[in-house]
């Protein structure tokens, strides 16, 4: 079992997917961590605040007093500084892309999916395909893969894994739209299989009906704004 590191803390939410993809890594990566659950959508506590004052967001990473914010940086971070089980690809092209490809799930595919969950149901349909166009992009990718890294999990399936089946997939359930059916999406609905046999993406995964009802919180306060 790995010594305790000194001064690591994670300051998160469980229903928060970019807090579920730092979880994965350091757990994947075997890293003891204080782990405080934010329920930061009611009331954002004093040393969120402290911690995080721009974005007033988790999840925060503490290591050694060093304070570090948003979630992909906080990969990259961790497996910086824990080689052991690389997150990112070594070849310098192969990590461009996931880069590129966690940035286009991070900026694209959330807006549109949380954009999708408070169209009404004369614009569903338009929404569904829309978010379906956007998903096609990462089904072409997995297609000849078992994990987006390859034969193991890495920096793009925590990132792809955290948003789309075990946050927006709980969010359209709710809405009654399986918006990953298997016969268009074979490629993500196998990998989405594999990604439940590894230990610790089940360890991350939130239970699926309280993030559902959690979800259609979201969607209702949404709606309301």
């Amino acid at each position: 079992m790995a010594e305790k590191e000194e001064g690591v803390k994670l300051i998160g939410s469980w229903a928060s997917p970019f807090s579920r993809r730092v979880e994965m890594a350091l757990k994947l990566k075997g890293v003891p961590y204080d782990y405080l659950d934010e329920n930061y959508l009611v009331v954002k506590s004093p040393l969120l605040l402290q911690l995080n004052p721009i974005y007033k967001k988790v999840p925060v990473l503490v290591h050694n007093g060093n304070v570090l914010l948003e979630s992909q940086l906080i990969l990259e971070y961790i497996d910086q500084t824990w080689t052991n089980n690389p997150i990112l690809p070594e070849n310098p092209y192969d990590r461009a892309m996931a880069r590129f490809w966690a940035k286009f799930v991070d900026e694209q595919v959330v807006a549109i999916g949380f954009r999708s969950l408070v169209k009404s149901e004369k614009s569903i349909d338009i929404a569904t395909e829309e978010v379906q166009q956007q998903i096609m992009n990462l089904e072409n990718l997995i297609r000849e893969k078992d994990f987006f890294g390859g034969e193991t999990i890495g920096f793009l399936d925590m990132v792809v894994g955290s948003i789309i089946p075990f946050c927006l997939a709980r969010g359209w359930e709710g809405m009654g739209i399986d918006m990953i059916p298997v016969d268009k999406f074979p490629g993500l609905n196998r990998w989405i299989k594999n990604l439940k046999e590894i230990e610790i993406v089940r360890e991350c995964i939130p239970d699926r009906e309280k993030h559902i009802e959690h979800m259609m919180k979201i969607v209702k306060l949404m709606r309301a704004a």
